[in-house]
């Protein structure tokens, strides 16, 4: 993945990530994709709209100068099992954490502690366990910060922002996306 192209993933997955952050264990072989049961936005088409505003931030630390000195890089293998890869970034303790793909261990500790927002640090999407879904760092300004940390750390350049006035926080959508319906 191009650096450039980074900052704009946060709203969309590749294929069958949805179905890995959503927790459907277990294979769908032999379904038909318009068959699949998907309820979220655009699931089937392989790509999933993320949210723009999320109830649990509060529970994430104020993105001071401490904490985000404290955000490890891209490569930094899991804290329970030193896998080197798929792994996520807790975004209330910063441990770092295997998917649902290898271990489970990023799943398992949102299950005993309660901590819901993580940041992936394959494709830097960051997702809410307690919403059940992804949410977009482009229009929620309380991940702006960690988020263009891991992307300064990954790729050595600052994100690509889009600007605040093509989103319709109000709604939930980019403005250019609402007309073309």
């Amino acid at each position: 993945m191009s650096s450039a192209g980074a900052g704009m993933h946060s709203s969309s997955s590749r294929p069958g990530k949805e179905r890995e952050d959503r927790g459907d264990e277990g294979s769908r072989e032999g379904e038909v994709e318009g068959d699949m049961d998907f309820d979220l936005c655009g699931a089937a088409a392989g790509w999933v709209e993320a949210r723009t505003s999320c109830p649990h931030l509060p529970t994430m630390p104020h993105a001071g100068a401490d904490d985000l000195a404290h955000v490890p890089p891209p490569d930094s293998p899991c804290s329970r099992c030193h896998h080197p890869s798929e792994n996520w970034l807790c975004l209330i303790c910063k441990d770092v954490l295997c998917s649902r793909f290898i271990n489970k261990h990023m799943l398992y500790h949102y299950q005993e502690t309660g901590h819901c927002l993580a940041l992936s640090f394959s494709d830097l999407s960051v997702w809410c366990f307690a919403c059940d879904s992804y949410l977009d760092v482009q229009a929620i300004l309380e991940l702006r910060p960690v988020y263009e940390v891991a992307h300064l750390l990954k790729f050595g350049q600052r994100p690509p922002f889009r600007s605040l006035d093509v989103l319709d926080l109000s709604s939930g959508q980019n403005r250019s996306s609402s007309s073309q319906s």
